[in-house]
């Protein structure tokens, strides 16, 4: 885990060396202060020679300013350092995600993925912040303000190690019991971000249902959680003050009492037992700003080890060694085809599945929810790997291809249509980076998309809005049906891409698809049955398995599952398995 972060340090190296170098060297200055300042004590003030107080006052003005000089540097470096350390992981996480597959991602959740990114890192970018600076500074200052303690009087300096021993049992037990409760803290984190995506991106259904009170109350039950667990750890750690004050005024006594038996026989001098009193207050100083760094670095811990489970996942899907680069046609061949989300776990999503599609060919695919319809057409693109068999596109292995080829030439438009904050043209370029606006323009008439672009004021340069919340479902779905048609594919896949606009435009894409797009192998799901009855063919899945794959008459014939199906929607007037948005669109 160490070495995997320590990795993302990379350009920041000097800086991370620099800034103890520096800190070393601000610690050495502020040591010498004092002994310097006894001298002047015993051998210009006590000795009556203003000389001597001139020369040991400038040496130790010199020291000062080296020591704030050195102090600028090592906080100038440590700052830089640590804030690298904290952008290169944040970059090294997102490009990993980037890399995922669907299994990868679905190991991670939203909320859990944003708190690694921003609070697990700023806790990693303050801890990394105090090793360099702290984390050297004080045991740098304990041992060299011992070694002068020990210097000067060591019979005194007995007093200092006692102080010790009961200021370090008290951090030890005030370290032991914060960093259980910061580690519990870490994960309740992931559990408030995950209450506050939930409820900014459902705030339309939430306002819908009436439901703001509910949101309320489980938000605030997750802050509560957190409140609790801050208070009581800030409540142990607030300890920290009060032992620290009691051992520094105990040591004070201790040796103002000692110090002066020891001035009375002539074995110590009035500069050396200031001197003491300032080294006192640096060792114990240096105690409480360690045990910072202990509660520090164990609160990161947690930190630490979320960051380095994305930082250390492995896609579960890579391309050959030597890929294949060309995809001849968009025929698609499943050849005796299992699948599972968890591998091994026995429980299938497909079972069997054994399918010869055409390249050109058109095929609907319907089935009850649960039957298996998105999965099977996420295999065509290798969104996901399959368990047994294997699946084919224009004859080859898709496991043989560069997957970024067969992506390109296999456009998926999925149940959930994603808008990104930017124009209209700016999304659908998300198909082909440099198309031109008449390819766009071409694409969204294709999609019956042009028709409500033109009504917009600013045309193909409508501003989207996060999630594309100023665009109806219907328009959504024919815009990112546009996009995918951009990259002009050999396979074309609307998984329930059609069932937020009305069934005249929806005749309407499927007609410009026919006419335009003969040679692309379309795969169609849907839960309308006039959706997909002109297909060539319409593939029947039941519970993970192909219960029938002919044309719409054929069917009707002789599955009896199709035949319910169209029975069921034509009597009721209803769609089988209803979509979530199957309203009419209209511009916004």
């Amino acid at each position: 885990m160490i070495k995997t972060l320590l990795a993302q340090v990379r350009q920041y190296k000097k800086a991370s060396l620099l800034a103890p170098l520096f800190t070393g060297l601000e610690v050495l200055m502020e040591v010498l202060i004092p002994f310097v300042t006894a001298s002047i004590i015993d051998k210009g003030i006590e000795a009556g020679d203003l000389g001597q107080v001139y020369r040991y006052g400038l040496l130790m003005l010199l020291m000062a300013f080296l020591s704030l000089c050195f102090g600028v540097l090592a906080g100038r470096y440590a700052a830089s350092a640590s804030s690298g350390f904290a952008c290169n992981l944040r970059d090294a996480m997102y490009q990993n995600v980037q890399t995922f597959s669907f299994s990868n991602i679905d190991k991670f959740s939203t909320a859990g993925l944003v708190t690694r990114m921003t609070t697990d890192v700023t806790n990693l970018q303050n801890a990394y912040q105090m090793i360099l600076r702290i984390a050297v500074r004080s045991p740098l200052m304990l041992i060299c303000s011992m070694i002068m303690c020990f210097f000067i009087s060591a019979r005194l300096s007995l007093i200092f190690l006692a102080a010790i021993v009961v200021l370090s049992a008290a951090l030890v037990y005030i370290m032991l019991h914060t960093t259980r409760i910061f580690n519990e803290v870490f994960r309740r984190y992931d559990d408030l971000n995950a209450s506050v995506q939930e409820n900014v991106s459902a705030i339309r259904v939430v306002k819908a249902f009436v439901r703001e009170d509910h949101e309320n109350t489980k938000f605030q039950k997750a802050a509560d959680n957190l409140y609790r667990l801050f208070v009581k750890a800030e409540g142990l750690l607030a300890l920290n003050n009060p032992v620290m004050m009691f051992v520094v005024y105990g040591c004070i006594l201790a040796l103002s009492w000692f110090g002066a038996h020891f001035i009375v026989v002539g074995s110590l001098t009035t500069g050396e037992l200031t001197s003491l009193f300032s080294y006192v207050m640096s060792v114990l100083m240096s105690l409480m700003m360690l045990s910072m760094v202990f509660v520090m670095i164990t609160m990161s811990a947690a930190s630490a080890r979320r960051i380095a489970e994305v930082l250390n996942e492995r896609p579960d899907l890579a391309d050959p060694d030597q890929p294949d680069t060309e995809i001849p046609d968009g025929s698609i061949d499943f050849d005796h085809v299992s699948f599972s989300y968890k591998h091994g776990s026995g429980e299938k999503t497909l079972r069997d599945i054994d399918l010869h599609i055409k390249a050109g060919e058109t095929v609907g695919i319907i089935g009850g929810t649960g039957s298996g319809k998105s999965s099977l057409v996420n295999l065509i693109s290798r969104l996901y790997d399959v368990d047994e068999g294997c699946v084919k596109v224009g004859g080859k292995d898709v496991r043989s291809y560069d997957m970024e080829l067969l992506r390109n030439q296999v456009a998926v438009v999925l149940q959930k249509n994603v808008l990104f904050t930017g124009t209209i043209l700016d999304n659908l370029r998300w198909g082909k980076e440099d198309a031109t606006l008449e390819e766009c323009q071409e694409a969204c008439r294709l999609a019956c998309a042009d028709e409500f672009i033109q009504r917009f004021p600013d045309k193909y340069d409508t501003w989207i809005e996060q999630g594309g919340t100023n665009v109806s479902g219907g328009q959504k779905q024919r815009l990112c049906i546009a996009r995918a048609l951009l990259k002009k594919p050999k396979i074309l896949i609307l998984d329930d891409s059609t069932s937020a606009v009305d069934t005249a435009t929806d005749a309407s894409i499927r007609r410009a698809f026919a006419q335009s797009i003969p040679g692309t192998t379309k795969l169609i799901i849907a839960q309308r049955i006039s959706s997909v009855q002109d297909a060539d063919r319409i593939l029947v899945l039941d519970n993970g398995r192909v219960c029938g794959f002919d044309t719409h008459e054929n069917l009707l014939k002789t599955n009896p599952i199709y035949r319910e199906i169209c029975e069921a929607q034509s009597s009721a007037g209803g769609d089988f398995d209803q979509p979530g948005d199957s309203g009419k669109d209209g511009a916004q």
